[in-house]
């Protein structure tokens, strides 16, 4: 009986290559990445194997330089065929079972952008992407052969990722990371609390290394709350139209907590607010409010929600009725 190779692909690593070539058509279509979606989320062995060869090719990218070279030195100073196959065996077959280091993201430069106190920012990668930043927001990104990643440390941002089957574009934000490969979501973390907001396509969202929790996948109209440090998330829906109306300077809330809502016009407003308690801050918000840097945002949500207002040296507190 004859054994198989060890070099020999799995089903879902064969797949994986054929997703591969067929996303990397001129003409590949709407209808295409659809699909592709359906097969990368069906079974948790199919986005490991896509992740391995994605990290095969960029190892490959990255060392053709280096092989050209060698090809080209004269006869007496190449390595014999033997040894030459060899070698390029041993590199297919490690970038199949692990993920390979990535040399040509060691150069990657990292780019940070930054908004301050009511301002917004829109920012146009390379790659083909957009991020909408709004006020307050600090993030990183740094975009490489095998991977996008931005790291958010504070704020709000819209993406709308430019579609790319050999470059994931992640991130990071408290202890969860958002993985798409393209697609339109909003993603706000402010005082270690976390919400994605989907738009187009589907987005992954899974606890960071060390962290605890669950993974979850969300598509149009969902939203995922999440508090850093704890385990759980809650899914709900929600329209991302009101989400994104920040980018218009209309602030839309339907049945927020008031601790966000204060978090978001901080950014705003010269003047701080804070909530008395836990109690208050998690008094459901609705309504619509003018993104502006003045007293008036303050104003109008002590007169909506069911909070009574007290100036002090700090700020204006806000305590629930």
């Amino acid at each position: 009986m004859t054994e198989p190779s060890p070099h020999t692909l799995n089903t879902a690593q064969a797949a994986a290559a054929d997703w591969l070539a067929r996303l990397d058509r001129p003409n590949v279509g709407e209808a295409d990445w659809t699909d592709f979606d359906a097969w990368l989320n069906a079974a948790p062995e199919h986005q490991q194997a896509y992740d391995q060869l994605l990290a095969l090719w960029s190892e490959m990218e990255a060392a053709a330089p280096h092989l050209d070279r060698a090809l080209t030195q004269p006869s007496r100073s190449r390595p014999d065929a033997s040894r030459r196959w060899l070698l390029a065996g041993g590199l297919a077959a490690a970038g199949l079972v692990a993920a390979v280091t990535p040399w040509g993201d060691i150069t990657a430069p990292t780019t940070t952008y930054q908004t301050a106190k009511g301002e917004r920012l829109s920012v146009a990668l390379t790659d083909g992407s957009r991020i909408d930043l709004n006020a307050g927001t600090r993030l990183t990104v740094r975009l490489m052969g095998r991977e996008r990643r931005v790291v958010m440390t504070e704020g709000q941002a819209i993406f709308d990722v430019a579609k790319d089957a050999r470059r994931p574009f992640l991130i990071e934000a408290g202890d969860r990371t958002v993985r798409v490969l393209g697609t339109q979501f909003d993603v706000r973390y402010r005082d270690g609390r976390q919400s994605v907001t989907v738009a187009r396509g589907r987005v992954e969202v899974r606890p960071s290394a060390g962290a605890a929790g669950q993974a979850y996948r969300l598509t149009v109209g969902q939203r995922l709350d999440h508090e850093t440090g704890g385990a759980e998330a809650r899914i709900s829906t929600a329209s991302p139209q009101a989400v994104f109306a920040w980018r218009t300077g209309q602030l839309v809330y339907r049945n927020e907590p008031l601790a966000n809502v204060v978090a978001d016009l901080n950014q705003y407003s010269d003047q701080p607010l804070k909530v008395a308690d836990a109690r208050t801050g998690r008094l459901p918000f609705s309504g619509v409010l003018a993104a502006s840097n003045s007293h008036d945002m303050a104003r109008t949500l002590t007169l909506i929600a069911p909070v009574t207002s007290t100036s002090t040296p700090e700020g204006l507190l806000l305590r629930a009725k």
